[in-house]
């Protein structure tokens, strides 16, 4: 005869009822008792439950109190399994409360220092074998909470059903789950400090996200890719140096192109449709606007939730790896945008996940920002920090992703960012940086350049900020380029004047080359400069149609010439004239008009001539590279400048004309007398223009002029770039 069980208090009955109790495994599984192992269950719903032992022996457990809880005493060794009876079938099953703590010391203490670079691998859900026992590994950061229960399609979704283990020392919850694989949807119930119940909450830390409007997590198939991008791994370091041609095609993945029936593209179609684009087109890398888990899709991805989840917009994880994988194949990198300044409010999210600010300031002054209605990370704190840096490692890592784009950096850098006198909270000397977030940045542009070799981290930064690209050693924040804002706003309000008035304006365009070589910066024309009013590119150049694609051609032929890596969003390649609408795809009709075509054409091969002469691009983060020829000349709008490579490169000079008037005779001088080539007219009839003064090569003459030894005279077509080389024709 078994000896009695002592009951539980009503207190734990209802604690358990209710879906309170934070300490499950002090009364749940089996415990040492007088005469055997007391095992106790609790399965609401449940009609019987029984345990079969090791040796075969089923002992049936006994219904306690009627409120779910079940109990038998069990012999004081060896294993067992549950056999449940539900009113809709019966489970065989092991028990979640036999199983010992979870995660190792190292792991904790990796998590609460911020330092476990292999975060998702220790978090999240995780697929794994203990004991002998197929599962799920649960494991969430939530210290403040006063219990947790993972749920799910496993259990109905009922938070009384697998409360959580804490992990004290380091504020994680753990619980491993039998027989719960990939595919299956889960998220987390939490009780707050002062036990209330907040909203279900997502994994911060999922590889896999249901499609929105859904908000759960997924339990990712832990199966590895079977990578075939050895050499481009090998070999992708040479290819982001300073001295590399980069060229960046910027695509937002959900509107770059439709299926027939008008919906986005998946990863593999997009694989098939837009790598061999990107290939002809000659750009070295795709940008790809944010692809992690984002509620929003009208937030274009800036706004995400699942930092370690490629959107399941466009298929399952796998499939962006396999579309990472082909893009390295074809030579062609892949960068992301990432967004490590700000996160939305959405319930299921990160805001006040364990009932506190724990991944926000608590201070509104520190922890909202108002321009995007967003909540703002606290990177001063360790795990916040690492969670960061492990979202970063897991798309380097993971998906052998060649780059992040950090989005906002500015926003991070200043306090007072956006804000007026007295709405934001002074570092603690009294100033305006925000000291945490540069140990954050460095420490991240540190990790990454160990931990993923090769991969680039790209700066969107706005302000004078110094040491933006300059070496964490040297007092920098260590990224390897900056975004060039300033380059950009000036070159646009330039282009966007009337040419008869563009003489009053000459040095916004010679203005970029005072701090050209302060950094090393990207050229960026994105997303952000074809929505919200300002129109498309081709729409904000002046004049009537013609004028308009002629300077657009002429305006690309100087971003192609001046120093620094180069970036265009999709649509801005062929002339989109509307601006981008990010539930609509691309226009791709108008490359019927030979006009849309020509620039198209342009794009192609200013990309070709970029590459294959090092004159443009191996100094661009020099002074080395550059010199003007014609920089005062505002009376007529026309600039000139050489660029130069390594003694054994042929330099390469850039003449620009920004007024619809041909420049007959120009002289020009250069470094060689001889015969010079031209590269490129933008001006010729192939790209849409009215070839005015088409010529394959000139004579330059023993003529000084300009400071060089020689000259040429040229006609400069209207509204027109050409690019020469010496050497016949």
């Amino acid at each position: 005869m078994s000896p009695p069980v002592i009951p539980l208090s009503d207190a734990t009955r209802r604690a358990f009822a209710e879906a309170r109790h934070g300490d499950p495994f002090a009364v749940l599984g089996a415990h040492a008792g007088e005469g055997g192992r007391v095992l106790r269950v609790f399965l609401p719903g449940a009609q019987a439950v029984s345990a079969r032992l090791d040796d075969g022996e089923a002992v049936a457990l006994s219904p306690e109190g009627g409120e779910g809880f079940f109990v038998a005493t069990l012999p004081q060794d060896g294993g067992y399994r549950l056999r449940i009876e539900w009113p809709g079938g019966v489970q065989e099953t092991a028990d979640p409360y036999a199983f010992g703590p979870q995660l190792g010391d190292l792991d904790l203490h990796l998590i609460r220092e911020g330092r476990h670079l292999n975060l998702a691998d220790a978090l999240g859900a995780v697929v794994a074998e203990v004991d002998g026992v197929r599962g799920t590994r649960f494991a969430v950061w939530a210290p403040n909470a006063q219990r947790v229960a993972v749920v799910g399609d496993f259990n109905a979704w009922d938070a009384r059903r697998h409360p959580m283990r804490l992990r004290h020392e380091a504020g994680v919850w753990e619980l491993f789950l039998p027989d719960v694989g990939p595919g299956a949807r889960y998220k987390f119930a939490l009780r707050g400090p002062h036990g209330e119940e907040l909203p279900l909450k997502a994994d911060p830390v999922a590889r896999q996200a249901e499609l929105p409007p859904g908000t759960a997590s997924i339990v990712a198939d832990p199966a590895p890719f079977a990578w075939s991008d050895a050499h481009w791994m090998q070999t992708r370091a040479r290819r982001h140096r300073p001295d590399a041609p980069l060229s960046v095609y910027e695509v937002h993945a959900g509107s770059w192109m439709h299926d027939a029936q008008g919906r986005p593209l998946d990863w593999d179609a997009l694989a098939d449709r837009l790598i061999p684009y990107v290939a002809d087109m000659g750009f070295t890398h795709i940008e790809l606007l944010p692809v992690s888990e984002h509620p929003f899709s009208g937030s274009w991805g800036y706004q995400p939730l699942g930092l370690f989840a490629p959107t399941s917009r466009f298929g399952e994880p796998a499939g962006f790896a396999r579309f990472v994988d082909r893009c390295h194949r074809e030579e062609i990198g892949v960068i992301v945008d990432w967004v490590p300044a700000h996160f939305p409010t959405d319930a299921h999210g990160l805001a006040r996940f364990d009932g506190t600010a724990l991944y926000e300031h608590a201070d509104p002054r520190e922890g909202f920002h108002r321009d995007w209605n967003t909540l703002i990370y606290n990177h001063g704190r360790n795990e916040v920090s690492g969670f960061l840096i492990g979202s970063a490692l897991e798309f380097l890592r993971r998906y052998h992703v060649d780059g992040l784009r950090v989005d906002a950096v500015a926003s991070m850098l200043y306090r007072d960012y956006s804000r007026e006198a007295g709405e934001w909270i002074p570092n603690v000397h009294g100033g305006r940086e925000n000291y945490e977030t540069i140990a954050f940045l460095r420490r991240l542009n540190t990790v990454v350049h160990a931990e993923a070799p090769g991969a680039v981290t790209i700066a969107e930064e706005s302000t004078a900020w110094p040491g933006v690209t300059a070496d964490v050693a040297h007092g920098g924040l260590g990224f390897d380029y900056k975004w060039n804002m300033g380059w950009m706003h000036d070159s646009l309000q330039y282009i966007h004047e009337d040419p008869v008035h563009r003489r009053y304006h000459h040095d916004k365009l010679r203005f970029g080359l005072v701090y050209a070589f302060s950094e090393r910066f990207m050229l960026p024309i994105s997303h952000d400069e074809v929505v919200h009013g300002k129109g498309s590119l081709l729409g904000r150049m002046p004049g009537d149609d013609w004028q308009r694609r002629a300077n657009l051609r002429a305006y690309l032929t100087f971003m192609w010439t001046h120093p620094g890596k180069k970036l265009l969003f999709m649509g801005c390649e062929f002339g989109q004239p509307t601006e981008w609408n990010h539930d609509a795809a691309l226009p791709w009709w108008l490359l019927d008009d030979p006009g849309h075509r020509g620039i198209q054409r342009l794009v192609r091969d200013l990309n070709r001539i970029h590459a294959a002469h090092p004159a443009l691009h191996v100094h661009d983060a020099d002074g080395a590279g550059f010199a003007w020829v014609v920089g005062e000349d505002a009376a007529q709008s026309v600039y000139a400048y050489l660029r130069r490579g390594g003694p054994e490169h042929p330099p390469v000079l850039a003449v620009l004309n920004f007024t619809p008037v041909v420049r007959h005779g120009y002289r020009i001088g250069v470094p060689h007398d001889g015969a010079w080539q031209v590269l490129l007219d933008s001006d010729r009839a192939v790209y849409g223009g009215a070839g005015a003064a088409d010529a394959a090569g000139v004579h330059a003459e023993r003529v000084p002029a300009h400071g060089q030894p020689a000259s040429l005279v040229l006609d400069l077509p209207p509204l027109a770039g050409l690019l020469l080389i010496p050497g016949p024709g």
